[in-house]
């Protein structure tokens, strides 16, 4: 008969703990003791177990799995989250999953229903999704969103922030003679962008410059080139403008269009992503700290699956400060 293969109950009675705490030292190390730990995995090695994920999953209820849920996987912003998040995830055990939605509230829908019960809990990073659907959807799984809240959610929330950022940016442009300026603002469904147009709207009231809206745009490079073009045509001095892809279109137009930068017109990005220093003229940014952002949200995410309830309402903001650079400079006068 063939010898049967050692079980989780087996390595807990050889390292002479309960089987919950030699299921965390195999799957969470970093959740037990660090002596419990080593004893529980000599087991396990002397016995020659090996736990499958399916096995995991029936025996606790748990997949070990984590979804991540992005807008668009080609944007540089998202690469800090994809770090953060996976850092601390892999610490805690649990497999991290990278979901891109292209921009579309209905890819994300789609995504939320095609791996609710395969996956422990979702991180949504800049969610398309309105408040309704979002709360809807916190009910069904464990989330925490970033750069998304929603007013009286049960769930928790990081945001970084840009409103703030866009005002420093707008007080620099004035701070240097700028009058008129130009806000090309990104996705309709953006969170983000409706706060930062209320944030500047409300600055530009208080220092006495007239601010132009400009957009909706796809937050993309190839968008920069019409963004350049309106701009352009509002009579504008300088630009702040949704992200620093959108802002890289923006120079190679006004580059292709002989317009010096920033003698004829200044531009400021956000983000700082990589490459912004390395374009020319290097772009004043706003910087954001995503990774700082992922950490915290995947922390949020594991404090609530620890809970009986995996249901927690929490909240952090995260600062930004603007970066200058070349990009950026006196008005004419």
């Amino acid at each position: 008969m063939p010898e049967r293969a050692p079980t989780l109950r087996d390595v807990a009675e050889r390292s002479g703990v309960a089987v919950s705490t030699a299921s965390r030292a195999l799957c969470m190390p970093g959740r037990v003791n660090a002596v419990t730990a080593e004893r529980v995995l000599a087991a396990a090695r002397d016995l020659g177990y090996s736990a499958s994920a399916a096995g995991r999953a029936l025996s606790s209820g748990r997949t070990q799995t984590v979804a991540l849920v992005v807008p668009d996987i080609m944007n540089p912003f998202f690469f800090g989250i994809m770090r953060g998040t996976q850092s601390r995830l892999r610490e805690g055990g649990y497999v991290h999953v990278l979901v891109d939605t292209e921009e579309s509230v209905e890819a994300e829908e789609r995504t939320l229903r095609s791996i609710r019960g395969t996956v422990d809990g979702v991180i949504l990073a800049a969610s398309r999704m309105g408040d309704d659907d979002i709360a809807r959807w916190s009910q069904d799984v464990p989330l925490v969103t970033i750069n998304r809240t929603v007013p009286g959610a049960e769930f928790a929330s990081v945001a970084m922030d840009t409103p703030n950022g866009e005002v420093q940016a707008l007080e620099h442009l004035v701070s240097l003679g700028h009058s008129r300026i130009a806000y090309a603002g990104g996705p309709r469904t953006s969170w983000s962008d409706g706060h930062r147009r209320e944030a500047l709207a409300l600055a530009a009231g208080r220092l006495g410059v007239e601010l132009v809206g400009l957009g909706p745009y796809a937050p993309k490079r190839e968008a920069g080139p019409a963004v350049a073009d309106a701009v352009l045509a509002s009579g504008v001095t300088g630009v702040l403008v949704f992200n620093d892809l959108l802002a890289f279109g923006v120079l190679d137009r006004l580059a292709a269009r002989g317009v010096d930068v920033p003698g004829r017109l200044s531009v400021v990005g956000c983000d700082d992503v990589f490459g912004a220093d390395l374009v020319r003229p290097a772009l004043t940014t706003v910087a954001v700290p995503t990774e700082r952002a992922g950490h915290h949200a995947a922390d949020l995410l594991l404090a609530a699956l620890d809970r009986l309830h995996p249901r927690v309402a929490a909240s952090v903001e995260l600062p930004t400060h603007l970066v200058v650079r070349d990009s950026t400079g006196p008005a004419q006068a």
